[in-house]
């Protein structure tokens, strides 16, 4: 049970703060883009530029071995998907290539859909994306 509340407890201050994050990097604040990697990491309890810089297989290997994989994957896969989106926006293919992968990745891995949000990101969602 404990263990159940630490998870809620983690994925309530993801969706906030990722939600914030992605609505400065829609607004064309580059920093937005790098507060979303850095919410990534914390949820995966990993360095973001660690974490973000492996392929797309060694990040779901992470996940799996960290124990919450199945716990965050749907957060996890969004926010990579997201990010593709919002870095093709400024131009950087090769990032969001990257992003797109590991979000394939751990949607194929995690039986999680990348186009569909979580239900508390899905209001962030319409906002920015649909």
């Amino acid at each position: 049970m404990l263990q159940r509340d630490y998870v809620l407890e983690i994925i309530g201050q993801f969706v906030e703060s990722v939600s914030r994050a992605l609505r400065r990097a829609a607004a064309g604040e580059k920093d937005g883009l790098l507060a979303a990697e850095q919410e990534i990491g914390e949820l995966l309890e990993l360095d973001h530029a660690t974490a973000l810089a492996l392929a797309p297989d060694s990040l779901v290997t992470m996940m799996v071995l960290s124990g919450m994989g199945d716990s965050v994957a749907a957060y996890v896969c969004y926010a990579l998907e997201r990010l593709a989106r919002l870095y093709e926006r400024t131009g950087d293919e090769d990032t969001a290539g990257l992003r797109r992968l590991q979000a394939k990745a751990v949607a194929e891995s995690f039986g999680c859909d990348p186009d569909t949000p979580p239900a508390e990101l899905a209001a962030v969602d319409a906002e920015l994306f649909g």
